[in-house]
């Protein structure tokens, strides 16, 4: 068994959906299971729409013109959306009347282009000769916390979807499951995350025993930097767990930074595959890959982050300072990236930048704190970074060449990647200048 998860590019329009259903079609042996985004676009649009008619307004209908081309592009007949169409209608007049969007209703307006989604491929799969039934996530057992906009389902998720796949998937039916969306055990929708679809491929083929999970984006699998930014940027043949973790939070746009945890767990290998060329082997990441002699495998980028930097000259041998800053930090729920130290001053970064200026009144009381936005936290990635000799001098002067200022460094002990902080209008000329310096 396979589980195949396929983005929102993959499933964009018709001609998309055409090719996933050719790439299904020849896998049909391997009992895939399918795992969707919404087409792309769709969430966007809705999230918007929630977001504008807290204001007052209601511009849903936008939103909702695009899922009918879609569908009807597809042939599905129109009975098929009616019902989500008018609960969307719904809940935007409730949120322009309240005049407010909760993280609840983020997540259940967002859950939409992902149940919308699975209904329109299964019909029109089942159309074209080969048989697939729709399920939301949760009526396969993916029930999770109550943490809105970042979801978890609990250890015990594994023995309750294998039975739910059990009982409700029929024999020679491809399931076409919905990504990114769950409920609680109240029966509210939650939501994994942006791309969080990913994730639920992962968690499904967990509980399944699947042999492979298979990640179909618009990319080659993953690559050796963002190929928006570097054109000559190389497809990664195989790779390990951790290094593709590392790339995957620090921004690589290939994997949801959560996704290989359950793959990790189950030790399930994870292939990186590309709808628009299905013949291209794409990146396989495991546990062992064979070993490469690059010592470099990637470089990601994290763009719109914030630097807080707390500097006082009595923190020097003062036992537990550090202590009663990372206290506040969490205090806070201050999700913290990199941390720098000096003997009189630390400095952190994060991507949550309102939670950062939350705890900056707190953070007064120990020194001096300074927050500067806009930053990038620069990750080059690979396994064999620690072991060799002069690399850090290579990235140090591909960035100098580049004209970027380097505003922080880090790199640990046994760490497998070095990481830079620039301004995010620094962006372009760095990544290009290190896959420069590093791959060409």
């Amino acid at each position: 068994m396979i589980v195949m998860k396929f983005g929102g590019s993959s499933v964009a329009n018709r001609e998309q959906i055409t090719k996933v259903l050719a790439i299904v079609r020849d896998r049909l042996p391997l009992q895939p299971v399918v795992v969707s985004s919404a087409h792309k676009g769709v969430t966007d649009g809705l999230i918007d729409a929630a977001r504008t008619a807290a204001q007052g307004y209601n511009p849903g209908e936008a939103v909702i013109d695009k899922q009918r081309e879609i569908a009807q592009a597809l042939g599905c007949p129109e009975s098929l959306m009616l019902p989500f169409f008018s609960e969307i209608r719904d809940l935007l007049r409730g949120i322009q009347l309240v005049g407010e969007v909760s993280p609840r209703s983020l997540d259940y307006i967002s859950s939409f282009g992902e149940r919308m989604s699975v209904r329109c491929i299964a019909d029109f799969f089942a159309r074209e000769g080969v048989p697939a039934e729709a399920f939301d996530a949760w009526d396969l057992g993916l029930i999770t916390d109550d943490n809105f906009g970042r979801a978890r389902p609990g250890p015990e998720y594994t023995e309750r979807m294998r039975a739910a796949f059990a009982d409700r998937v029929a024999p020679g039916v491809v399931p076409i499951v919905t990504g990114f969306v769950a409920k609680n055990a109240q029966g509210v929708i939650t939501t994994l995350g942006r791309n969080g679809s990913d994730l639920t491929a992962t968690l499904v083929a967990a509980a399944v025993q699947a042999d492979e999970v298979q990640i179909w984006s618009d990319t080659d699998g993953v690559m050796s930097a963002d190929p928006g930014i570097v054109p000559a940027a190389k497809s990664i043949a195989t790779m390990r767990f951790d290094e593709a973790a590392e790339l995957a939070y620090f921004g690589s746009r290939v994997l949801h930074p959560a996704t290989l945890v359950p793959a990790i767990d189950a030790n399930i290998s994870v292939r990186v595959l590309n709808t628009n060329r299905p013949d291209h082997p794409g990146t396989v990441i495991e546990s062992a890959p064979a070993p490469k002699p690059s010592p470099v495998t990637s470089i990601a980028y994290k763009e719109g982050q914030s630097v807080l930097t707390i500097t006082e000259p009595r923190m020097f041998e003062q036992v537990g300072f550090l202590a009663r800053f990372f206290k506040v930090l969490a205090q806070h729920e201050v999700v913290v990236d990199l941390v720098a130290t000096s003997e009189v001053s630390v400095s952190v970064t994060s991507h949550d930048n309102a939670a950062l200026k939350r705890a900056t009144t707190d953070l007064r009381a120990l020194g001096q704190v300074d927050v500067q936005g806009e930053k990038t936290i620069l990750a080059v990635v690979g396994r064999h970074i620690q072991h060799s000799k002069g690399i850090g001098a290579r990235i140090l002067e591909a960035i100098s060449r580049a004209d970027v200022n380097i505003q922080m460094h880090t790199f640990g002990m046994t760490s497998n990647n070095i990481s830079l902080v620039i301004d995010d209008a620094d962006i372009d000329r760095a990544v290009a200048s290190l896959h420069a310096a590093l791959f060409e």
